[in-house]
């Protein structure tokens, strides 16, 4: 390790005596605390705004679309059951609504990831102290190949896992009553994964090396997580939950990760 890495180091060591321990819980409300921080203010605007923008349009997509389903549906229900009629299509949109937050959440972060990016790079260099790499606009659209293969990659990989799981729904008693809690267990952790990943990724870690290192932290990163889709859920604050998921999930990598990762000599 060089001398510039061993002096890091030794700064963040100093600074981690100080630093009392933390859970996923914690994590989360540190987000909220940074996100908002004025310093940080307009790097938290532009994947805030990307955010509002696409979930916004996509939403009214969704919305218009599943209404005329609806009303076609409901052409084949017998008048006098058009009450069981709505209820089942109520059932059915909150489902299609929960499944297709996580869908347009994982398209507006393959969008905005160059702007968390950035913002996970100011979040670390606030609470180490080191100052950020000099990022222009052209080092960072030179940079875009590389951030949408990692998108791409962490995307693949999240496919992989969730087709088969996905397909667990059609088994009768199974589906309807493991397979939802299984479901939303896979989709904290991988939520986890895909906003810890802007930290690791600006230091060039391999993916297979950021997942082993947040499988040391399971429980913490399942609550992370879990809290990150509570809010991807909800209206209105689904829409400002993204810039505060990175900046919690950074300050983990900061006090857990960013260590371990200098001391391993893979950044």
């Amino acid at each position: 390790m060089n001398k510039n890495s061993l002096d890091k180091t030794n700064q963040y060591q100093q600074q981690t005596v100080m630093t009392p321990s933390k859970n996923g819980w914690d994590y989360f409300l540190l987000g909220w605390s940074l996100a908002f921080r004025p310093t940080l203010r307009h790097f938290v605007f532009l994947p805030m705004l990307a955010n509002i923008v696409i979930m916004s349009a996509l939403f009214y997509w969704f919305f218009s679309s599943i209404s005329h389903l609806v009303d076609f549906g409901l052409l084949f229900v017998p008048s006098w059951l058009h009450w069981v009629g709505h209820v089942i299509t109520f059932l059915i949109i909150l489902t299609l609504a929960i499944l297709f937050c996580y869908f347009f959440s994982v398209v507006t972060n393959i969008i905005a990831a160059p702007f968390n990016g950035l913002l996970a790079e100011q979040v670390e260099a606030q609470l180490t102290g080191i100052p950020a790499p000099d990022s222009s606009w052209l080092s960072l659209i030179k940079d875009l190949p590389r951030i949408f293969y990692r998108e791409l990659q962490k995307l693949l990989n999240y496919l992989l896992w969730a087709t088969p799981l996905l397909l667990t729904y059609f088994i009768p008693l199974i589906g309807q009553t493991v397979t939802p809690i299984i479901w939303f267990l896979f989709t904290a952790w991988w939520v986890n994964i895909q906003y810890a990943d802007y930290a690791f990724d600006n230091h060039k870690i391999a993916f297979h090396n950021m997942k082993r290192l947040l499988q040391q932290d399971r429980v913490d990163n399942l609550i992370f997580g879990s809290l990150v889709s509570l809010f991807t859920m909800l209206p209105l604050l689904n829409l400002i939950i993204m810039p505060i998921a990175v900046c919690g999930s950074t300050a983990m990598w900061v006090d857990r990760y960013r260590k371990q990762a200098l001391l391993a000599n893979i950044i």
